[in-house]
């Protein structure tokens, strides 16, 4: 993969990380059309490394709330946020499951299943449709909320299947304040992160090469750049209920992604 290549994948997925699109659909889509014939383990260490800067842009954006956290959390006292830290952790579980027992079938979804991501965005574009129309609320996230929120963040791991639209338009179909849906949202994803690439460290899943560094290095950026823009844009359009527009996209994008597939 040249660094072009590397830098074009980066931006996808920097800004379909956080805007409602499918990050996974959308590189695959990227890989299809740039005619990506990388060997799986080196597109596996390229997927991580996009990921881990989408984590560490999510971060920085939120990076007064998770030290606000952390300080509450070590208060050891049963107050608000270690109640939040307890429900990211219990909509991790659903995630968890289904990539441990699953992951196998999950890897083969992700090779150029372009059909799949089409019929996968027309779900999500109905998803975003029928949140977009929901009243906003000043409700928190609870705990049973957090648990389907988190199934919706498991479906989600199906390539097509935006992550963060899934789960911001469950949680503002649950009657969740937007802002509060799209704070949670982006937040419960960074533990998984940095979970999956612990794993595919100590199973030796990833292998890297230091010929592949400066492309690497060049996703690396562009997606951590990419993510900072992408976050910030897409809590302001939470709040303005701006997610048809969304919506209109990844119908477009499916259908086109549905025709691609029936002419090659």
């Amino acid at each position: 993969m040249d660094i072009f290549d590397s830098i074009v994948l980066g931006i996808i997925q920097g800004l379909t990380e956080f805007l409602p699109v499918s990050s996974s659909g959308h590189l695959e889509l990227g890989k299809a059309i740039l005619g990506d014939h990388s060997i799986p383990k080196e597109s596996l260490m390229f997927t991580v490394v996009l990921h881990f800067a989408t984590a560490l842009s999510t971060m920085v954006i939120f990076r007064k709330d998770i030290l606000l956290i952390l300080k509450g959390v070590l208060k050891l006292e049963w107050n608000d946020d270690l109640q939040f830290v307890s429900k990211i952790a219990l909509s991790m579980i659903p995630a968890i499951i289904v990539g441990l027992l699953f992951e196998k079938e999950l890897e083969q979804l992700f090779n150029g299943n372009i059909m799949l991501v089409g019929f996968m965005l027309l779900i999500t574009a109905v998803l975003l449709f029928f949140a977009d129309k929901a009243k906003n609320t000043h409700k928190k996230v609870s705990f049973g909320n957090a648990l389907i929120i988190g199934i919706s963040q498991a479906i989600a791991m199906l390539p097509g299947i935006s992550r963060s639209g899934a789960t911001i338009s469950t949680s503002v179909l649950l009657g969740n304040d937007k802002t509060r849906a799209a704070r949670f949202s982006f937040l419960m994803v960074v533990p998984l992160i940095f979970g999956k690439i612990a794993k595919d460290l100590v199973s030796g899943d990833l292998t890297y090469e230091s010929s592949n560094f400066i492309s690497l290095s060049a996703g690396f950026i562009a997606a951590f750049v990419a993510g900072l823009f992408a976050c910030t844009w897409m809590i302001a359009l939470v709040k303005k209920s701006k997610l048809t527009y969304f919506a209109i996209y990844c119908a477009v994008v499916g259908i086109i992604a549905i025709i691609f597939a029936f002419l090659n």
